[in-house]
């Protein structure tokens, strides 16, 4: 298909007005007559541009603080308190925006999620179950491909991509088999990429693709699922299994990967998103984000965490340098993974899981993809270099694992370190003092609450299920969150995030952990302040006070205001980075 109509198509798929995308290298300002006109030649310089009339929520401290107007200039937020003395100090010399009763705050700040997914899945087929997608069973699933097959025009030699699939809410409750995508695509290659983007289903093309029958040995910390009575692959490869094969995928060229990065980053600030991080980072990802930047495409702060599996390429090269940004784009942390998901039944726990593993072992407990002595070796080596750390771990095997190794570093909270723990999905209650002592600060996962919540219950059991992203716990600890949609493991949708941090409610309707519920305002810190923090950016992003960034997002509803039932309703008007409407809403 032509460059282009692929684009138009990615733009249609966005649901984006006419002139959302517009070229982000003109200037874009709003006349007093509100958020709605856009101009196509720069002013000589940007306007002083006064916000108000409306709920402004600066987030700046731990209670909710309004202020009645907000000025930005050049980029950056210059005053901050009434309407009358704005007018005072600008000698009425500013366009002012009403926000007609709407509610204004910081940009939403992604804590982690995967932003190259976004450039690549345009080039993918939604395999998921409501209400990400619409496919409950794999005859459905099957003919989605189908029909991606049949739009795409995919050659013979060509990749059927699949992405959002999830066995356990298909009507069938099993894992999809070569056997079942081998009749239907007996000469294409095909991949479903699981939920938790930590495995996929591969059918016979694709497994001969990558090498792997019935003499592959299972490589230690991956599965390889074997058909019943036979070593033959049945298709499903998990983690370190799946982790080679994934990166040996093809790939669409630069320059068509350049021009993605326009619709992919319009993702993130349709949803009031003014950063968004590329959560596990090859080395070829680092030099195209590089390339990106250089070229002056990105428009949203994108900040990369370079994989531990290739740090042969990175660490101590000079090309890859770590915490200043370059045309909004920032190399942050090193990433090290230890272990999978709960919902894979590959996150390492402490007690053997409910039903066995997903290969059907027995007293399975999930396994690490490292072990305890290279994490040692590798951490001491990246603290050495002074170089911050973002660590998945899910399990409470795992966390058990990276708090071993810290210790073992002899790391405390008073070095400042915030080494991230991506989800701290399984903590146990004697992890949060630890946490404090050490300096290590959770991103959570309150959506596998809805998701995944009564999975977990099935499958880990119902005590550890109801203390999953304890949010409420380590607020009262003093411990500093986020909270992540993991995109795009779920969809980048804040309002579903601050809902399910506040409800905690299942998808039956069980409410998973009653007593980790939040209020509001801790949601939406875990959104703003909270990340800005983990990022050592808490002085430039996160909160509207003077002398920060002029990121903004407008919302139709307070959320201090509305009904936990009605926040998932709420809708994002518009989203302003540095001054700049990158993403507004028709009827604004």
């Amino acid at each position: 298909m032509h460059r282009m109509n692929r684009l138009a198509w990615a733009a249609l798929m966005l649901c984006f007005s006419i002139g959302t995308t517009q070229a982000l290298e003109k200037e874009i300002y709003i006349p007093g007559a509100g958020l709605i006109e856009r101009v196509d030649v720069p002013p000589p310089r940007q306007p002083v541009v006064v916000y108000y009339n409306g709920d402004i929520i600066t987030m700046d401290g731990d209670t909710p603080q309004y202020v009645e107007a907000v000025a930005q200039k050049d980029g950056k937020i210059d005053f901050v308190g009434t309407k009358a003395e704005a007018l005072k100090k600008y000698e009425k010399k500013v366009r002012l925006i009403d926000l007609k009763g709407s509610t204004m705050l910081p940009g939403f700040l992604d804590p982690h999620s995967h932003f190259m997914s976004a450039v690549r899945m345009v080039n993918q087929v939604n395999v998921a179950a409501p209400p990400v997608g619409t496919a409950t069973n794999i005859p459905q699933i099957i003919e989605k491909l189908k029909a991606f097959e049949k739009e795409k025009l995919i050659p013979e030699d060509g990749w059927i991509i699949g992405w959002g699939y999830d066995q356990d809410l298909i009507e069938e409750k099993r894992h999809i088999t070569k056997v079942d995508l081998d009749a239907a695509f007996p000469k294409r290659k095909v991949m479903l990429i699981h939920v938790s983007m930590h495995g996929a289903v591969l059918n016979s093309r694709a497994l001969e693709w990558a090498g792997i029958d019935a003499n592959t040995k299972t490589p230690e910390g991956g599965v390889i699922a074997r058909m019943p009575g036979s070593n033959e692959p049945a298709g499903l490869l998990m983690e370190m299994a799946y982790i080679p094969v994934f990166a040996r995928l093809p790939q669409p060229s630069e320059e068509e990967m350049l021009d993605l990065t326009k619709p992919a980053q319009m993702m993130y600030a349709s949803n009031g998103y003014t950063q968004a991080i590329e959560g596990y980072s090859h080395a070829e990802d680092l030099d195209f984000l590089m390339k990106a930047a250089e070229q002056e495409r990105l428009f949203l702060d994108v900040l990369a965490l370079p994989g531990f599996t290739e740090m042969d390429k990175w660490f101590g090269n000079p090309k890859y340098r770590f915490g200043s940004y370059r045309n909004h784009f920032k190399i942050q942390a090193a990433k090290i993974t230890i272990d999978g998901s709960p919902q894979g039944k590959t996150a390492l726990v402490s007690h053997p899981y409910h039903g066995g593993g997903p290969a059907g072992q027995k007293d399975w407990k999930g396994e690490s993809s490292i072990s305890q002595e290279e994490l040692d070796a590798i951490t001491r080596k990246l603290f050495d270099a002074n170089i911050p750390l973002h660590v998945h771990a899910n399990g409470d095997g795992a966390i058990d694992m990276m708090i071993k190794t810290i210790e073992h570093a002899g790391i405390s909270a008073k070095d400042d370190r915030r080494t991230v723990i991506v989800h701290s999905q399984f903590q146990r209650p004697e992890h949060l003092p630890k946490y404090i002592e050490l300096g290590l600060t959770p991103s959570y996962f309150t959506l596998h609450t809805y998701y995944w919540g009564d999975v977990h219950i099935r499958n880990i059991g119902k005590e550890a299920a109801f203390f999953i992203s304890p949010l409420k716990a380590a607020k009262d600890a003093g411990l500093v969150v986020s909270n992540h949609t993991d995109f795009n493991v779920t969809p980048l949708n804040p309002f579903w995030v601050i809902w399910s941090a506040m409800a905690r409610e299942s998808r039956s309707g069980v409410v998973i952990g009653p007593d980790q519920r939040v209020d509001a305002y801790t949601a939406l810190q875990a959104l703003t302040t909270g990340p800005a923090w983990q990022v050592f950016e808490e002085n430039r992003k996160g909160r509207i006070k003077e002398g920060m960034l002029a990121d903004f997002v407008v919302l139709k509803h307070n959320p201090l205001k509305q009904k936990v039932s009605e926040i998932r309703d709420n809708e994002v008007l518009a989203t302003v980075k540095e001054g700049r409407i990158i993403y507004k809403k028709i009827g604004l």
